[in-house]
């Protein structure tokens, strides 16, 4: 199998390599194939994500991608290289699981699963200037992506506690969440054994802190996926432990969801397990599941032994792991 990886900026030159060399103690038949993203490589050479590495993307089985810098503000030619491999490629389906780890960090007894669309909504890149001062942006719903997003979710939620709940703001935006709503519970009829319910944005936003361990498999659309998914994260550990993956009918792209954290690239301090822990998600989409299992399992009983980046350290007096020593931990778990 042949896996694509891409680093791209930041502390994603560090925690991509270090999730490699994981997958390398596996020992399985793995051919890595490295390819450039990202605003550095846009620095140098004007275009951040090149058609080789697209071509790469595709001619491999899975990708395992970093993370990549995004100016805050309009820089001329400059497209983000992760939205550009969900859209080119049509990776519709944003996976991300928020499963307890061990640790006084992390919230016990957590196991559930954001389904987040991830092709359009707000993200569809559709701004315009109205006049001076106005700016609009469109948020682009469609009957087709709401469908194949809520196929996912009830797919999956047939193989885990069976159990949809539809995350939507209908009761304001009623053409579009409206037309979301009304898909996924068309959807839900396929599955009469599951159970659909459904919430507002911002109440589902409170749940997760305050009942979290109610849920079971959430979808929604891509800006909502992206903030309550960002925020379950803060349940386990934070940004630096949690894993996601970008699905579509024939390519998928597995990646940290945390960004590339210039303030402490270089300085060996990054939490690795996000990356290595979206390579496990890796190995199941490659129906490798008994290699994906001993990964965590690695990881679990690395954090059994306190081996931890300073990020999880809730207690000062200890002294934190480096990138690669909880790299080298986690090899030597396996």
């Amino acid at each position: 199998m042949r896996i694509c990886v891409i680093p791209g900026d930041g502390v994603g030159q560090e925690v991509i390599p270090a999730a490699q060399r994981v997958l390398e103690a596996l020992r399985l038949d793995l051919e890595f194939v490295r390819a450039d993203a990202g605003f550095e490589h846009f620095q140098k050479t004007g275009n951040a994500i090149p058609d080789a590495t697209l071509d790469a993307v595709r001619a491999c089985d899975a990708t395992l991608f970093g993370a990549t810098s995004s100016p805050m503000t309009r820089v001329e030619g400059y497209r983000s290289p992760i939205l550009a491999l969900r859209q080119t490629l049509d990776l519709y389906a944003n996976l991300r699981p928020i499963q307890s780890l061990p640790g006084a960090f992390s919230r016990p007894n957590l196991d559930l699963l954001i389904v987040r669309e991830n092709t359009e909504g707000l993200y569809a890149g559709r701004e315009r200037v109205e006049k001076e001062g106005m700016i609009i942006a469109e948020r682009v719903i469609t009957r087709r992506a709401s469908e194949r997003i809520a196929r996912v979710a009830f797919q999956y939620a047939q193989q885990r506690k069976k159990r949809v709940t539809i995350v939507h703001k209908a009761n304001v935006l009623k053409l579009s969440d409206g037309l979301f709503r009304e898909t996924c519970f068309q959807v839900a009829r396929e599955f009469p054994y599951l159970r659909a319910d459904e919430m507002l944005v911002d109440a589902m936003a409170m749940r997760l802190v305050t009942n979290p361990q109610d849920y079971d498999v959430i979808v929604t659309t891509n800006l909502f996926g992206d903030i309550l998914s960002d925020e379950a994260s803060a349940l386990i550990g934070g940004l630096g432990v949690a894993p996601s993956g970008n699905i579509g009918a024939s390519n998928a792209v597995f990646e940290p969801v945390h960004g590339s954290a210039p303030d402490i690239a270089g300085k060996g301090i990054a939490n690795p397990l996000g990356a290595i822990l979206s390579a496990a998600m890796m190995l199941d989409y490659l129906k490798q599941a008994q290699a994906a299992a001993q990964i965590r399992l690695a990881v679990n009983r690395v954090l059994e032994f306190g081996v931890m980046t300073r990020d999880l350290l809730s207690d000062l007096g200890r002294a934190p792991a480096t990138t690669d020593e909880v790299t080298r931990a986690i090899i030597a778990a396996l």
